[in-house]
């Protein structure tokens, strides 16, 4: 881990990280979150096999995880932009009121692909969310989390 900031130079001030020197690798990320919708929403869902006015909200809520995914330097302003190889998401009803969120993603890159994986499960719960509020404004997004990473100067995985 290291022990400074690598997005601030040191005057403090913002800056995009030079990538530049780094070897091209192999870079994978898993980030989950979950969205509590209730078990009313969710019983209602269920019953009609996850389809609502604007569509299915399974399938809509993983399109629009999958390009915000692809749009993550657009909306980070220091992430470098990239090219994903790939962008897998997986939306499952877990129990009787909630949505678990898998965003998977890998790059050939100098960089890592944590930011693209966190935008895609965050998007995915957004449209979730959107999609479902006009049954109740009580829907909770939470634990958007990086569950690990691999490639580049470190590993990590959450236990």
């Amino acid at each position: 881990m290291s022990n400074s900031f690598t997005h601030l130079d040191n005057e403090g001030n913002a800056k995009m990280v030079d990538v530049g020197q780094k070897a091209v690798t192999r870079r994978t990320a898993v980030a989950e979150g979950f969205v509590e919708v209730g078990t009313e929403i969710m019983t209602k869902l269920k019953e009609a096999e996850f389809k609502g006015k604007k569509g299915s909200v399974t399938d809509i809520s993983r399109i629009a995880g999958i390009m915000g995914a692809k749009k993550t330097a657009e909306l980070i302003p220091l992430c470098h932009p990239l090219g994903l190889d790939k962008c897998d998401i997986e939306i499952i009803a877990i129990d009787s009121n909630s949505f678990r969120i898998t965003c998977s993603t890998s790059v050939e890159a100098r960089t890592g692909v944590e930011m693209e994986a966190l935008t895609g499960v965050s998007v995915a719960a957004l449209t979730i969310y959107d999609m479902c509020k006009a049954l109740s404004k009580d829907i909770v997004i939470r634990d958007i989390q990086l569950v690990e990473k691999k490639g580049g100067k470190s590993d990590f995985e959450r236990r």
